[in-house]
């Protein structure tokens, strides 16, 4: 294995792309396309928010394998890190620029987004290196992550934030359900939590489906909650058959990159429908990566 590689496994690509989906299910829900998406110039912000959520990304997974480094040494001696392929100090500079890089291109787009993103930071790394190992709130910490997230790309428009900022919920609570189940990945789960998990992924189906609704923007959002509830549910079921740390591997597996799925139900649901398009085209470009790099 190559250097580069060993790098690139450090930021899970495919995780990554899912980030990127997030910032754009959140520009749509902003209504920041409301007038069309004929200017040019429109995208400047919009890659702006993009890179920013790459860095953020990036950067909090390197630290959680930089965190993990001892534990991975017996569990994952394979990853970059323990098996001594990436220094440990290499690991903690490339964090440290991607989460910079983060920070840095969201303030350029305003204050409030650039607050965002250090929430974003912050909360990455405390779950990093302390909220992993926190029954409850460790769930909770890594779905606000995923919440506030959202709440980047909403903050494209800043006023939007007071008027859909509670929509970050959805993502916290689905994140919080993957990150229960993720816990039983190296020596398998239990039933309970799987079947919780499945209760709160129907909650947020139900969420976005209601939003769907209230708008007024149906078909396309029930198209793409279909592809996501049966992306997430049929993994599940088998893990919940079969508790095995392989199965509930391929459940959160899934979980995290069905997200993409979930995004695009936002955007449709916020009738921008071709920023919903291009969100489901990353789909197989996540897919691609998942098979090329770990995704947990």
């Amino acid at each position: 294995m190559t250097k580069t590689k060993g790098f690139l496994i450090l930021m899970r690509p495919a995780n990554i792309v899912t980030a990127v989906a997030d910032v754009l299910a959140g520009i749509a829900i902003s209504g920041y396309f409301a007038q069309g998406f004929t200017h040019f110039n429109q995208w400047g912000s919009v890659v702006l928010l993009c890179l920013s959520t790459m860095g953020l990304y990036g950067g909090g997974v390197v630290f959680n394998d930089v965190f993990d480094a001892e534990l991975d040494a017996i569990e994952r001696p394979e990853r970059p890190i323990p098996s001594g392929l990436i220094p440990k100090k290499e690991a903690i500079t490339l964090g440290i620029f991607l989460v910079m890089m983060g920070v840095v291109a969201a303030m350029a787009l305003t204050f409030t987004s650039g607050l965002l993103a250090a929430g974003i930071a912050a909360s990455a790394l405390v779950y990093d290196k302390w909220g992993k190992h926190q029954t409850l709130l460790g769930p909770i910490n890594m779905g606000l992550c995923r919440g506030l997230n959202l709440l980047l790309g909403i903050s494209i428009i800043p006023a939007a934030i007071t008027q859909w900022g509670y929509l970050a919920l959805a993502p916290i609570i689905y994140i919080a359900a993957i990150t229960m189940i993720s816990r039983g990945e190296v020596f398998g789960g239990r039933k309970k939590t799987l079947y919780f998990a499945g209760v709160l992924y129907a909650l947020v189906i139900l969420a976005i489906a209601g939003v769907a609704v209230w708008r007024h923007d149906i078909p396309f959002t029930i198209l793409f909650l279909v592809g996501f509830s049966y992306m997430i549910y049929s993994p599940l079921s088998k893990a919940i058959s079969d508790p095995a740390g392989k199965n509930i591997g391929k459940a959160v597996k899934a979980g995290v990159l069905a997200l993409i799925l979930m995004n695009a139900a936002w955007a449709a649901a916020f009738g921008a429908l071709p920023l919903a398009i291009v969100i489901v085209i990353l789909l197989p470009i996540s897919l691609k990566l998942a098979r090329l790099f770990a995704v947990t």
